[in-house]
This record gives structure tokens, C-alpha cells and sequence, in this order.
């Protein structure tokens, strides 16, 4: 992991070295954010990078300074009558979408079609990723706990280790929590 350059690049930016040398006085930044897109592929390199800061920064992790940033999964343009301005929502779930949606249905509130996806943060445009996941006014924020680090790197280890009957084991028991509806195909 160390010799790879975006992770020797992580640890060379916070600067307060790395395993048993690292000293969390020495770190450059009082909080870490931890910012991917709101899919699948952005919950993978999550965790690669929540196993880097446990494995090698984990006093940042134990003094609750990495956080995780909570992006948008759609945006719901919700038609205004008259000249006033359309209202934006931001859903952040597969759920909270139709749950919105049925909510603005029973209301008589008109939606304009196609909803937005967002596949990725490079997706939104600059005003929109500054409003839901950068402006500290509106951005939502989960502090990562030495739990949710712990979590990350069993499951680091089952998808990237060597022994291959676990991991075959748990994407037969994963798949029934497949969300078909997510698959970019």
C-alpha cells in the first residue's frame, strides 16, 4: 500500500508520518474528509482508504478527526408555478427518493423528468457539489469511528486476500442484496 503513489501521496500531504512513527501533533490538518462518489465503485475506494488511515494514521481515526463526506445520489427539480424559481432536493438513497417523490405526488407537486443520477461527484456541476457536499452550511458529514475502520479492513481483506473461498462465500451471500437498479449497464 505504501508504495503506491496516490497513498504515499495521502500521507505525505497530512505529514505526521505513518504505522508506529506517526504522530498526530505532527499532522497538518485538525479534520480529514474523505470525499467519493455516492455508488458502489465510490464505497469500494472508501474503504481502501479507511483501511489506509487504520492501518497506518489510525491515532487521526482514534482522535475522531477522518470524516466521510455524504454526497447526493439524485436531485429532484420540483416545478414552481408562476415565475417562481423551481425548488432542489437532494435524496440520498434509493428510498428516500420514492419516499420524496410519493410525499410531492400526494401534494400535487409537479417534478421535472428525468430525475438526476449523479454516477459520480464529477458529475455535478461546481455550485452544485459546493452546496450539497462542500459548503459546511449544507454538507452532511459522518465522522469515521475506529468501528467503521475495523469493518473496512476485514472487508478489504476478504476481497483482496489470497484466500478465495471466503470471498466467493460472501458474494454468494451478498448478491440477494443486490440493487439491480445500480448497475451501470
Amino acid at each position: 500500500m505504501l508504495k503506491n503513489n496516490e497513498c504515499a501521496a495521502i500521507l505525505q500531504v497530512i505529514g505526521a508520518g505513518s504505522g508506529r512513527s506517526f504522530d498526530l501533533e505532527a499532522a497538518r490538518y485538525g479534520k480529514v474528509i474523505i470525499m467519493t462518489d455516492a455508488d458502489v465503485d465510490g464505497a469500494h475506494i472508501r474503504t481502501l482508504l479507511l483501511t489506509l488511515f487504520f492501518r497506518y494514521m489510525r491515532p487521526l481515526v482514534q482522535a475522531g478527526r477522518v470524516f466521510a463526506a455524504v454526497p447526493p445520489l439524485h436531485r429532484i427539480e420540483v416545478i414552481n408555478p408562476g415565475g417562481k424559481k423551481n425548488e432542489l432536493l437532494y435524496t440520498y438513497t434509493e428510498a428516500e427518493m420514492r419516499k420524496t417523490l410519493s410525499s410531492l405526488e400526494k401534494k400535487g407537486r409537479k417534478v421535472k423528468q428525468p430525475l438526476q443520477r449523479y454516477k459520480g461527484l464529477g458529475e455535478m456541476d461546481a455550485d452544485q457539489l459546493a452546496e450539497t457536499t462542500m459548503d459546511p452550511r449544507h454538507r452532511t458529514l459522518r465522522r469515521v469511528t475506529l468501528k467503521d475502520a475495523e469493518v473496512a479492513e476485514r472487508v478489504f481483506d476478504l476481497l483482496m486476500g489470497n484466500d478465495v473461498a471466503p470471498r466467493k462465500d460472501f458474494i454468494i451471500d451478498s448478491a440477494a442484496e443486490l440493487d439491480r437498479q445500480r448497475i451501470d449497464a
